[in-house]
């Protein structure tokens, strides 16, 4: 079976099983705080293209989008269905969407905004922009409390560019050089137990 085949089918599946969630997600993001249910940000997909992002918004709404582009501990632009729906993950969710329409994989490395792509080393930007990107990867989960870990740096936007950046991007370029659909049911399995636990 092929990866988009895969992907294709899991978010389809996913969208359907999961629609009734995905609809009370939407709502508890409606009757917090005014606004659209969905954040939409624009980020670089496979070969360069830029696409919009769907994630269910956790922030207040910024129309202008002034702020970091990076969340730092408890934020205060941070809604109070924001922080739950961030701390279990189910924001990302939204991103069934991005997969099914063909922009994103449940599995890749995750998309980044076009101002870090353009800090990526040349040797390593093509290998990582070369396959879609995903909803989890390994540094998804090595990294799944990175807002609590920028918190503790004393400048976390270095801290993000410097070090976590460029270990993000080797780990990226680890599962482009492994990349296959056993590799990508492993990580969803895990995925699934980080949140779990």
């Amino acid at each position: 079976m092929s990866k988009r085949l895969f992907d294709l089918i899991l978010s389809s599946l996913g969208l359907l099983v999961l629609a009734p969630v995905l609809l009370l997600i939407a709502l508890a993001v409606k009757l917090d705080s005014p606004g659209p249910v969905f954040f939409r940000q624009e980020r670089v997909g496979r070969f360069g293209r830029p696409f919009r992002i769907h994630k269910f918004r956790t922030m207040r709404h910024d129309p202008v989008g002034q702020g970091p582009q990076i969340t730092v501990g408890a934020d205060r632009r941070i809604t109070r269905v924001g922080a739950v729906l961030r701390q279990t993950k189910l924001d990302e969710l939204a991103q069934l969407i991005d997969v099914w329409q063909g922009t994103m994989s449940l599995v890749g490395p995750r998309p980044e905004v076009p101002r870090y792509v353009a800090q990526y080393p040349a040797e390593l930007r093509d290998k990582v922009l070369s396959v879609r990107p995903g909803i989890t990867d390994i540094a998804s989960i090595e990294y799944r409390d990175e807002s609590a870990v920028l918190a503790r740096a004393q400048d976390p936007e270095h801290a993000y560019v410097h070090e976590v950046l460029p270990h993000k991007l080797a780990l990226a370029a680890s599962y482009v050089d492994q990349a296959s659909l056993w590799l990508d049911i492993k990580l969803i399995v895990r995925t699934i137990a980080a949140i779990v636990r």
